[in-house]
């Protein structure tokens, strides 16, 4: 949506994003890419936000403050403190990370400077649309034909798109099983760190929701598998 917003001489006064901390390291090189383009075509610099604390301390950190929540934890003998993973139903990090930073400084923009909010969803994803502007769906640009549009003007995201079906944080509980088996293969540190993530989790929030992974499956228990598999390819 950039490159061709910019391509078809539109007006850009901010682009946002935002920072979970959590990308691939890919994605962080990428955004510093078209960071440079930006500035190059029209002066200015992404406008990076980023939460008070990190993905990290609100899983494991982050105190409760609602009473029943507090004793229902106290009930279950889980510690008063932190998020546990996220869940289809409690998307924590999505908020906490993204949406609400996000949302706070387009709805104080829109209040000061009257702003109109470009977001990028695809053509086949219109369904996600709401009461802003959305150019590749106006376009009927898909999201395959907006990669095409990227690697055409050179940015690949470093080869991300072609290891994994969808790049969100590379810790995200909701990837399908290939995707974490082709982390496991194409990033070890990070799979290093989720590992270590997970054991954290079931120490502190036991079998419960909050300290599950993935239904059925812990992040040791996907090592082992991916591991026999190894050895009987």
């Amino acid at each position: 949506m950039l490159l061709l917003m910019i391509e078809r001489d539109m007006p850009i006064d901010m682009v946002i994003f935002a920072d979970t901390g959590m990308d691939f390291p890919e994605i962080t090189e990428h955004i510093q890419k078209a960071d440079a383009h930006l500035y190059r075509e029209r002066g200015i610099h992404i406008t990076t936000l980023k939460a008070a604390h990190s993905f990290e301390w609100y899983m494991f950190d982050n105190p409760l403050v609602k009473p029943s929540a507090i004793e229902r934890r106290a009930e279950k003998g889980v510690p008063p403190y932190g998020n546990g993973w996220p869940g289809m139903r409690v998307r924590w990090c999505t908020g906490q990370l993204k949406t609400h930073l996000i949302r706070k400084e387009v709805n104080r923009l829109k209040a000061e400077k009257n702003a109109v909010h470009f977001i990028g969803i695809a053509a086949d994803e219109a369904w996600r649309c709401k009461d802003e502007r959305y150019p590749l769906v106006e376009w009927g640009i898909t999201e395959a034909d907006a990669l095409q549009v990227c690697y055409d003007r050179g940015f690949d995201f470093g080869g991300v798109y072609r290891i994994y079906r969808r790049v969100s944080c590379w810790c995200c509980p909701f990837q399908r099983i290939s995707e974490l088996r082709a982390l496991r293969e194409h990033h070890p540190e990070l799979w290093a760190r989720l590992l270590d993530m997970d054991n954290r989790a079931r120490a502190q929030f036991g079998p419960g929701p909050l300290g599950q992974f993935k239904k059925d499956w812990s992040v040791e228990r996907l090592e082992e598998r991916f591991a026999r598999e190894e050895s009987s390819a």
